[in-house]
């Protein structure tokens, strides 16, 4: 099935942290089953850049905007820029995330704001900024991990924000199902992204292996795999999934 059967063409979207990996992955494909979207980066980069010229040769109304979600103001405005120029949003994607590895006795309190501004708060603002420009029909999208359900040493802080985003999704379906809004989390496993590509040779393939043996389907993800599942949760074939937690994790253990 190509994206364009969904009947995604016309939509709006707000995809937050899409120039690089898998927030990338589900900006153009978005972008490529006729949705605009807007996006946003926290500094300017060769992948800002590249992004940009990407959605041109696509075609469409896409923003890019330089947005640092951790700051409350810069997060809000981006959201309501979006939905002014759009004059709705169909879509909310909070892909945008932080995460870091930090013994618990050694995690300085600092980090543990830092964490949960970036994961918790700034997805929070988002869709709270959002909710004016929201209706009938509209998706929110949470990009969560199987770190909340399973946990992981050295992530505590982490895996902390992943569980309570999970607690936002089922309290904001009740919240907002009665509008006609769904609200999602999708629990990724391991997705390869150019942050395997930045590691040195023998660590990448030490970890790709590792994690792959650990998969059902014996092999990591991709990112236009978790975008399959955004496009699902944006089109009408889910139009009766909300509150879930859908695992997009080859099967992890």
């Amino acid at each position: 099935m190509q994206p364009n059967d969904l009947g995604l063409s016309g939509k709006k979207a707000v995809v937050t942290g899409g120039v690089r990996g898998i927030g990338r992955g589900i900006v153009l494909a978005l972008a490529r089953a006729g949705v605009s979207v807007a996006t946003n980066h926290r500094q300017d980069s060769a992948f800002a850049d590249s992004l940009q010229h990407e959605l041109k040769e696509i075609g469409g109304d896409h923003l890019l905007r330089r947005a640092d979600l951790a700051d409350a103001d810069q997060a809000t405005a981006f959201v309501r820029e979006a939905g002014e120029h759009y004059g709705r949003i169909d879509l909310i994607v909070n892909n945008a995330g932080a995460i870091s590895h930090i013994p618990y006795g050694d995690l300085p309190v600092e980090e543990w704001k830092r964490i949960i501004d970036i994961n918790l708060t700034g997805p929070h603002l988002i869709i709270q900024g959002a909710l004016d420009h929201l209706g009938e029909g509209s998706s929110v999208v949470n990009i969560g991990s199987k770190a909340a359900e399973a946990g992981v040493p050295n992530r505590a802080h982490y895996t902390a924000t992943k569980s309570a985003q999970l607690g936002l999704t089922r309290s904001l379906c009740k919240e907002l199902g009665p509008r006609g809004i769904r609200v999602n989390t999708l629990l990724l496993g391991v997705i390869q992204t150019e942050a395997f590509d930045d590691k040195p040779a023998e660590q990448r393939e030490q970890a790709l292996a590792m994690y792959s043996r650990k998969t059902a389907l014996g092999r990591l993800g991709r990112p236009d795999e978790v975008a399959g599942a955004v496009l699902w949760l944006a089109s009408d074939l889910s139009s009766y999934v909300t509150g879930a937690a859908i695992g997009v994790d080859g099967g992890i253990s």
